[in-house]
């Protein structure tokens, strides 16, 4: 049974200054392009994690079977944005209550997801996400999981920076240009 594989785990070296949160939200090609725009956010890197599969590669990922989700991990400066507000940025530019897909793109990979790396992010995770659904902000309830980090495994070359090289293809137009369009109209005080 799948559920039963232990779970490979990998460290992850964090700068000092700096606090690190990964977060899957559909395609990281757009969760990359809105992160990479926000102040205090000193990198983002795309990648996969929370699966059962060493070393997966995109073709592998896109079958929906090694149980890794398309993820972005953002390092941050807590002196310059806040956890709180990158989850909110997070909640705000993708449908977490939609499981298993994001639009068109659709599969386990593409799953609403935090994976948080110690237990204050995991408290204040659980505890906007359930305020939100008390408010009832969305129509439906959040479905994101929210979950330990356990393992991450960086995305290949091309895969990085993706919407700021290729902005004019037509993915990049109709998916991503909205979520950095919506991140400029209703978070412009945060933007670089």
């Amino acid at each position: 049974m799948i559920n039963d594989l232990k779970l490979p785990n990998t460290a992850v070296q964090v700068p000092k200054g700096l606090e690190l949160i990964t977060l899957g939200a559909g395609c990281f090609w757009c969760i990359e392009a809105v992160f990479q725009r926000l102040k205090g956010v000193k990198k983002v890197v795309s990648g996969y994690a929370g699966g059962y599969v060493e070393n997966p590669t995109y073709q592998a990922i896109c079958t929906g079977t090694t149980g890794h989700a398309e993820v972005i991990q953002v390092y941050y400066d807590p002196a310059v944005i806040s956890l709180s507000a990158l989850l909110e940025v997070f909640w705000a530019t993708h449908d977490p209550t939609t499981l298993n897909r994001q639009g068109a793109d659709a599969g386990p990979q593409y799953r609403s997801v935090i994976f948080y790396h110690n237990p204050d992010q995991e408290h204040l995770a659980k505890n906007i996400k359930y305020q939100l659904n008390d408010a009832k902000v969305f129509d439906d309830q959040i479905v994101t999981e929210i979950t330990a980090f356990t393992n991450f495994y960086e995305a290949e070359k091309e895969h990085h920076d993706y919407y700021n090289q290729n902005a004019a293809q037509p993915y990049c137009q109709l998916v991503i240009k909205p979520k950095v369009d919506k991140l400029k109209k209703f978070f412009a005080e945060r933007l670089k």
